[in-house]
């Protein structure tokens, strides 16, 4: 039989409803009978205890918020009889000893990857086109629209042959297209963006560095890059940042600036040439072995829901513990959504100046949401509070789940690339696309993405497979989902069996073998994150 509620720590006093519970009926928990008080939806916390006005909740082992008036055992928790608290923390109190989890079965295994002159691995074979500056973003949408018609053989979108029918009057179906790809080891996608200038020139800066580890990644073969002339970021500042996260790149990168180049004619046909040359030699590039010691994969999530934390987040953990104990890389991001959690983290750190340059990311980002005129605690969706995460604190603690146990070797703030193998933290904000954009711009080469709500996003060159952490959701949106994590509620799978499952998976789609959703969609979002701003 389904379990009822659950109690994710043994010093929680909140459980979470796995199932619709009425109002007055029993629930036998840990050898104790609890009245339902009020009808409680799935995913949403029921009190375990009796509580009174300020009064300590806690769950998944940490404070995730006080009361704000009396409830009463069994009542379920609300944003109204709740506030949302976290610990103050300082600085390290503990060392932090890690049990690695047995790698026996993985040690011996490979995936199929792109391997670069730098030791890189990558999952995809990309060649890049992006602006330093939005004023070159009607040039990207050009060139982009040239390139895909010839090189990529794609099917005709759906929705257009609806409305022809309907423009027509007459039912329209699709025209077969046999013909493959004009070349078969590479790909092509273009981002543009609103930066580069007109903000203040630390987030030109920024915007430099996120695309010089875009260009570092291993999955990018090549880049063509705009410019137009007169932005803050110009091409010396981005051949800086370049340098400076890869002095030794050997990658071809072709810069063109249209205010030295006359008409746009002129210009676009020489990027055309030199690209498509570029192109040809890059698909020359094959697929061979590679350890897994060379996966980097980024953990996200968006659209969170009640179940995320105790599902498809702790899957995300085994899977990043298995990863390093591989000497591999996982990289945590999404600071907002770690408020609540930050002594675990700090006492994680292998050394002091990771937790105190992780504190001073946290502060300094926080104060300048408090100076904006809100706060973490505003964090929380309507879709979250609606499915049961009600405090940023209790949506925090599950979502830092997503990073494991393992010990945190190096914090980097936004646009720094990794240099370390093994746990990262990286300072993003919780805005899904622009956390995910972070992410692959420190050098994931796949992003591992939970959704307990549904989030249809993918990025430009790094696959992102889709988790969800409940299987209704899976079922109403197939077409955005690789994975659910929905056995683990019903009792069918262990967290463990659900991540061995997740890393056969992901060895799948880093092999080129398996497509995640997100690119079957041709979804390929990238939002840099703005901390200024305009001028």
């Amino acid at each position: 039989m389904q379990k009822r509620i659950i109690k994710v720590n043994r010093t929680d006093n909140v459980a979470v409803a796995l199932v619709n519970l009425k109002a007055g009926e029993v629930v036998l928990f840990e050898g104790q009978d609890i009245k339902i008080v009020s009808n409680t939806k799935l995913k949403h916390k029921i009190a375990l205890q009796q509580f009174e006005t300020g009064d300590r909740i806690i769950m998944y082992g940490v404070l995730v918020g006080v009361a704000q008036s009396t409830i009463h055992k069994g009542d379920v928790l609300t944003t109204e009889n709740v506030k949302h608290q976290s610990e103050k923390v300082f600085g390290k109190t503990d060392s932090y000893l890690w049990s690695a989890p047995n790698i026996k079965k993985w040690k011996d295994r490979t995936f199929l990857g792109y391997h670069r002159e730098d030791g890189q691995v990558g999952t995809e074979n990309i060649w890049l086109f992006f602006p330093l500056v939005f004023c070159e973003n009607r040039n990207i949408e050009t060139l982009k629209e040239v390139f895909e018609k010839e090189l990529l053989k794609q099917k005709q979108n759906p929705h257009q042959i609806l409305l022809r029918s309907l423009v027509r009057g007459v039912e329209e179906t699709e025209v077969a297209n046999n013909s493959s790809n004009v070349f078969s080891n590479i790909d092509v996608k273009f981002v543009t963006h609103s930066g580069g200038c007109g903000g203040i020139r630390q987030d030109s800066e920024s915007l430099a560095k996120l695309l010089a580890g875009y260009v570092n990644n291993p999955n990018v073969a090549g880049a063509t890059v705009l410019s137009l002339g007169c932005q803050n970021l110009q091409i010396s500042l981005f051949k800086d940042a370049l340098h400076a996260v890869n002095p030794n790149l050997n990658k071809p990168v072709l810069i063109y600036e249209q205010q030295q180049m006359g008409t746009v004619d002129n210009m676009l046909s020489a990027i055309i040439k030199d690209s498509f040359e570029s192109i040809k030699k890059a698909n020359n590039l094959e697929r061979k072995p590679a350890p897994l010691s060379k996966l980097t994969i980024g953990l996200e999530c968006g659209g969170s829901d009640g179940f995320s934390g105790i599902t498809a987040n702790p899957t995300l953990g085994v899977v990043s513990d298995l990863i390093v104990a591989l000497k591999g890389s996982a990289i945590l991001s999404e600071f907002p959504e770690l408020c609540g959690v930050e002594q675990e983290l700090v006492n994680r750190c292998v050394d002091d100046k990771n937790g105190k340059k992780f504190l001073a990311l946290m502060k300094a980002f926080e104060k300048s949401v408090i100076d904006a005129g809100s706060g973490f605690d505003m964090n929380p969706s309507p879709g979250n509070i609606k499915d049961g995460l009600i405090t940023d604190a209790m949506k925090s603690a599950g979502a830092a789940k997503k990073g494991g146990t393992s010990p945190i070797q190096d914090v980097l703030d936004y646009g720094e690339y990794i240099s370390k193998p093994g746990l990262n933290l990286l300072c993003t904000p919780g805005n899904d696309v622009e956390s995910t954009t972070g992410l692959v711009g420190s050098g994931a080469n796949i992003v591992l993405f939970t959704t307990g709500l549904g989030t249809p996003t993918g990025n430009p060159i790094t696959p992102v497979i889709k988790v969800s952490s409940n299987t209704e959701m899976a079922v109403k949106m197939p077409d955005i989902i690789d994975i659910e994590t929905g056995a683990v509620i019903r009792g069918e799978k262990t967290i463990d069996e659900m991540a061995h499952d997740m890393l056969e998976f992901i060895i799948k789609v880093a092999s080129g073998k398996v497509q995640t959703k997100a690119k079957l969609l041709n979804q390929n979002d990238f939002i840099p994150w703005r901390r200024g701003v305009s001028l």
